[in-house]
């Protein structure tokens, strides 16, 4: 992005609520199934039928509302967006319009150290439409096939201010938003199965010019990488066809993962477009204070409340802290250790070192992990015993993560138990240092770093297995 321009970003945010049913009919939310398996006339718009809210539903919207500090309101109603698209059967959208179930929230992020408060316009309730499959690319396909599975799996859209000036920004609010969702239990966010869905809207202006630019929306965003990317992309477009003396055009994009560029897809539409209404098969919603106060009391420790915990109680760092509550899996995990292996800042780096490692390497998340956290508690054990040492314990770690197998047995089944005999220590000591006078002079000409060099190769001649500490003492002892 050049000097003279600024970005102006907004995202919406779709999350799909894990209740059992869908939100007006009995149909399962379960993911996956043969197309077109999960339905029922009700969610397939068929005459005569009519929807009934599930209860379920409200409760996850406001809890998802307060924990995102919005305000929840006492009256609320269900709209039906009109338009037409084959995944949405009844050529309406039941969704909130103008008197959403909550409104002026925010969260507080962290970019470059600096904290930055984004506001949130808007939570509503709405269902989901059904899911177009595409023989190709969105934009080139010679044929699309349609699955109204996900007809009626009930949403919540957050819609944020234009309170975001970068990629990275939008990135980190997207983040956090993840994690305080996951951390409420209202969502598991798997954007890899559609259950966190975002389209962020983006302008550009001259800095200093308070009137923002011509949006554009961008959708079919799987990942953070791909909005990020996305967004990019998007900014340096819109600068580009405003130096060419043009200008953007309203309209809604799509993101071409393999290309790495936004495409048009159609103009957009305006909210008069859509011929909102009152839905007149479902009344209006009212919730009570006490209801609202309840649902409030309820709520578990967010990411923020924890990772305060971390630095406090644990005295980790806020680096440590940000990365392992960053989302809930990794955080539970965590805890789970800490059960059995008293050491926070221990577990701490080996879950950000070589457990993240082996996670991207493998392309997994850390609930895919065969490791169990009791088993790397075990491990951590066995290296304060001196039974393994730490170069040993990744030798370990590696196997476990690839078997599932515990520490004590992959250990025993290698033969890799620390060698914690001084004799048998000393015996390779006094041969390494026959074998390198020129490092031993330089050892005792006060290059301190030759100490090192010996020790190396003291832990390669027995494969690792001797106790680095007494190895570095003997040696100190032998060459003074």
């Amino acid at each position: 992005m050049t000097q003279q321009y600024e970005a102006v970003i907004g995202l919406e945010i779709h999350v799909e609520l894990k209740t059992n049913t869908k939100i007006f009919c009995n149909s399962t939310t379960e993911f996956g199934g043969d197309p077109n398996t999960h339905v029922c006339p009700v969610c397939l718009g068929l005459p005569g039928t009519l929807p009934v809210l599930n209860k379920k539903v409200v409760e996850y919207a406001v809890r998802a509302a307060l924990a995102l500090n919005c305000s929840v309101a006492n009256f609320s109603k269900f709209d039906r967006k009109n338009y037409y698209y084959p995944d949405l059967p009844k050529n309406y959208q039941i969704s909130q319009y103008d008197l959403p179930i909550a409104e002026h929230g925010y969260l507080d992020i962290e970019v470059d150290g600096q904290t930055k408060r984004i506001g949130i316009t808007r939570l509503h309730m709405e269902e989901d439409a059904g899911k177009l499959v595409h023989q190709g690319n969105i934009v080139s396909t010679p044929y699309s096939l349609v699955d109204y599975n996900r007809t009626g799996v009930p949403l919540i859209e957050i819609v944020s201010e234009p309170d975001m000036r970068s990629p990275e920004e939008a990135r980190a609010y997207a983040e956090k938003l993840r994690a305080i969702i996951q951390y409420t239990g209202v969502s598991d966010c798997r954007m890899e199965e559609g259950s966190l869905r975002c389209d962020a809207n983006v302008s550009v202006r001259p800095v200093g010019q308070k009137e923002f630019g011509t949006k554009t929306e961008i959708k079919n965003l799987n990942s953070f990488r791909a909005l990020q990317r996305a967004l990019a992309y998007e900014i340096e477009r819109q600068i580009a066809v405003l130096e060419a003396g043009d200008r953007v055009v309203q309209e809604t994009r799509t993101w071409d993962e393999t290309r790495g560029i936004t495409l048009s897809m159609r103009s957009k539409e305006q909210a008069h477009d859509y011929r909102y209404f009152p839905d007149p098969d479902l009344v209006p919603l009212v919730l009570d204070n006490q209801y609202i106060d309840f649902i409030r009391q309820s709520l578990p420790e967010l990411p923020d409340q924890r990772r305060a915990r971390y630095m406090d109680d644990y005295g980790l760092p806020a680096y440590d802290a940000n990365i392992l509550t960053l989302t809930k899996e990794m955080s539970d995990y965590f805890e789970e250790v800490l059960k059995d292996y008293d050491n926070p800042k221990t577990v701490s780096n080996w879950m950000m070192g070589e457990m993240t490692r082996l996670l991207n390497a493998n392309g997994i998340d850390i609930t895919e992990c065969k490791i169990r956290p009791g088993q790397l508690a075990d491990m951590l054990n066995l290296v304060d015993k001196g039974t393994i040492s730490i170069k040993i314990a990744k030798t370990v770690f590696e196997e476990m993560f690839n078997t599932g197998k515990d520490a004590e047995a992959i250990v025993k089944e290698k033969g890799l138990v620390q060698i914690s005999d001084a004799g048998a220590i000393a015996a390779v000591v006094d041969e390494v240092i026959a074998a390198n006078p020129k490092s031993v002079e330089d050892f005792r000409a006060g290059k301190e770093k030759a100490i090192g060099f010996l020790v190396g190769q003291v832990m390669r001649a027995t494969k690792g297995k001797a106790n680095p500490e007494l190895v570095n003492k003997l040696l100190r002892e032998k060459l003074q």
